[in-house]
Formats: C-alpha cells, structure tokens, sequence
C-alpha cells in the first residue's frame, strides 16, 4: 500500500507538500499539484482518515443520536436516518450511529474529535440532553422542537400545525365529535416534542372551535388498538372524526372501527398522521398527513454543514403540513350545515 512518503518521492517533492495538497491549509503552485495529484493517482493512495482530519480538524463523520426507547417506531424511525445518510454522503460524510440516548455518548464521540456534528433524534419537551450539546465546540442539530432549543438548531414538521390541519378537516367535512388516538402511553409520559405538540394542536383547534374533543393514547398492538377504540367509543358514542399519530396501531384501529360497524369513508372518517406509503397500504387509502422523514432528515444534515465554520447562527425550521384527501374522509352528521372554513 502506498504511503505518503511514496507520494512525495514519485511527485518530487517533499511529504508536508503532499499534506499541504491533500489539507488545503497552504497555497500549493499549480504545477506542483497537478504532480501530486498525478502521483496519488498512479500510485492508488488513500490518505489516513485519521491523520487528515488532524490536519484539516474535521473528521468527515456526523453523529447521528437515534435512541431506540420504547413506543417509537423503527420503520419510520429509519427513513429519517436514510436522509440523513444519503444527504451526509453528498457532502462527503459518513454517519456514526448512536442507538442509546445516555450523555456520555454524546460526550465520548465529541471530546474524542470523532465526529464534525452532532444530530439527534426522539427529542422531549423537557430534554436532558439539551445543556451537553449546547456546551459542545461541534454544531448540534435536533430533530424535534424542545420547550428551550438553548440555542441550538431545530428542524422538524411542524405538529401543532399538523394536530390542528387534521381537526380543521374534521370539522370542514361535517364532524363536530373527534377523537385523536395518540402515541403509546411511554412516549406521551416522556412527552416526546412530536406527541405533546400534535395534542396540543389538535386539542387547541377543538377548544376554538366548539368541537367535542377527546384524546385517547395507543399501544401499538391489536389489543392496544382496540382497547383505545373501545374506550373512546364508550366514552363518547357519538365520534365519527379520528385522527390516528400511531402508524403501527392504524391498521389495527381501522380494523377495530370495522368491528365496532363503523364503516371508514361512508359514515365514519380518519385521517392517519404518517408516511405516505404507511397512508397508501391500508386497506382503504388514508386521508393523511405525512410525515416527511427522509427530507427532514435531510435538512437536518444542511443545517449542521451550515455551522461548522461557527458563523452561522442556531435556527428553527418547521415544515408546514400537508394533508391530501383520499377514501378514508366521508361526510360527517352537520355536512349540510354552514361550516365555517
């Protein structure tokens, strides 16, 4: 295998010259390094990641914190990791993946030089990680939106907007009795950023707007699935709008609506907070709102690359919502009424 000395040699010049070409970090003629590219290449050299990024102080890798807890979804939890990966990759880097949510994780790979930034993933209103990842030199971008960003970078989809979107179009369609079945019971207690905040919407844009709301969480299971339904429905007999955040119990819910004799898009509408292929693979197609993991994913990546030089400044970006009308919507009781849109 070729070494930096072998380089030096072929080229004619000296080894911090072939340094100087790889870093950047001096002006080289242009001649000389059209030679010491021209020697790299013959010679199939493939500098030390190590060693580059002491010269250069960068590493080329992102840490990317994605905790595995309890109640989150893996299937979704990956498409915002795909984005990220692929979005990494055309700023060529690479992405080190952290499944635990422990501190000393986040303070290993940082005070070790081994990553240029920081994403982190399942963020929580009240978020103990926050004061470690403000203090850290490396640029820190969460996916979520906490109660106190401490000034750091956010991205995600706006869900308040999205819990407010989904009631508005309960409303729209005739339905004054809704119901949101949430998250699993674990990742509301934790007050995940993205479950308190589609309650919240959800709930604000019913208390406004005189609709019966009720809010019931979800175990992801069939079971979980129909002890919610039952609940809701016992509770409040007359709910015929759902808004279903659970992409894991949706299936298991509309099978227990079917149960119950409500028949989703004749008497009985649901709009499913999800991906779009989640929306697209039930058995009637959801009205939705999707969940754009891959390109929030994505944004994340462009936000850190933006303040590795330190002159950027921390930011919020919350993609708005986008809800698309499909089977799952029918016309509730007061469709003939006057709604006021």
């Amino acid at each position: 295998m070729a070494t930096i000395e072998d380089v030096a040699r072929a080229a004619e010049v000296s080894s911090s010259t072939v340094s100087y070409v790889l870093s950047g970090k001096r002006s080289i003629s242009p001649p000389t390094r059209r030679r010491v590219e021209q020697a790299i290449a013959e010679l199939g050299y493939r500098p030390h990641m190590g060693a580059r990024a002491l010269a250069s102080r960068r590493t080329s890798v992102i840490g990317l914190m994605a905790p595995l807890r309890s109640g989150v979804d893996v299937s979704v939890i990956m498409q915002f990791v795909a984005g990220v990966v692929s979005r990494a990759k055309e700023f060529e880097h690479d992405v080190l993946l952290l499944t635990q949510d422990d501190i000393g994780g986040i303070e290993r790979v940082a005070a070790g030089s081994m990553v240029d930034a920081i994403i982190v993933m399942d963020v929580e209103a009240e978020d103990r990680r926050i004061p470690t990842l403000g203090a850290l030199k490396q640029p820190a971008v969460l996916i979520g939106l906490p109660r106190e960003a401490d000034g750091l970078s956010c991205v995600d989809l706006d869900f308040e907007a999205t819990g407010r979107l989904a009631a508005r179009h309960l409303r729209q369609t005739g339905h004054r009795d809704v119901a949101l079945i949430g998250s699993p019971p674990e990742v509301m207690a934790r007050h995940t950023s993205y479950a308190d905040r589609v309650h919240r919407g959800f709930t604000a844009e019913c208390d406004e707007n005189a609709l019966t709301g009720t809010v019931e969480p979800c175990e992801p299971t069939p079971d979980g699935a129909r002890t919610a339904v039952d609940a809701l429905l016992d509770r409040a007999p007359e709910t015929s709008g759902f808004v279903v955040h659970n992409e894991r119990a949706l299936p298991h819910v509309l099978d227990r609506l079917r149960e119950r004799g409500r028949i989703v898009g004749r008497d009985t509408s649901v709009v499913a907070v999800c991906p779009h292929d989640t929306a697209l693979a039930q058995h009637v197609p959801m009205t939705s709102i999707d969940i754009p993991g891959e390109v929030i994913g994505a944004v994340a990546v462009e936000m850190a690359m933006t303040r590795l030089d330190g002159t950027h400044p921390s930011e919020t970006r919350l993609l708005a919502p986008v809800l698309t009308e499909r089977g799952s919507s029918a016309p509730g009781p007061y469709a003939r009424a006057e709604v006021d849109v």
